[in-house]
């Protein structure tokens, strides 16, 4: 750890001259990546773009919970498509109603919810004829 920049030292001086110390400590010598250009994801400048990789790897969401819930429901019910069995399909929906119902119970932290639980009966039968149509 460094020691506290001296009172009437100039910040940029006494900076500089950290790094020099550390130079001839040879603290950087051996750097990984060293003399290789930065990476670069081709998404242009953005002044938050080391926020946006940190929850990015985190796993963090940046909508609010009922907007993260809608997306999540537009997700499953996409799903219901592909679902191997009635049996799937009726777990996916119920396991969704109790997240929405969940949610409605809760005072709204964001934006409100705008959804209701969905009819399993009513999903499972778009699901037959979707996958009567495919056959």
């Amino acid at each position: 750890m460094t020691e506290r920049k001296p009172p009437g030292v100039d910040f940029e001086s006494w900076v500089d001259k950290q790094i020099r110390e550390a130079e001839e400590r040879g603290a950087f010598d051996g750097l990984s990546g060293a003399g290789q250009p930065l990476p670069d994801d081709g998404a242009g400048y953005d002044e938050l773009w080391w926020i946006k990789r940190k929850l990015a790897r985190e796993g963090v969401s940046v909508l609010p919970p009922a907007l993260a819930l809608r997306k999540e429901a537009e997700d499953v019910l996409a799903a219901v498509a592909e679902a191997p069995s009635e049996r799937a399909v009726r777990r996916m929906v119920e396991e969704l109603n109790g997240r929405i119902r969940e949610m409605l119970l809760k005072p709204p932290p964001g934006p409100p919810l705008g959804l209701r639980p969905y009819d399993v009966d009513e999903v499972v039968r778009r699901w037959r004829e979707g996958r009567a149509e495919r056959q």
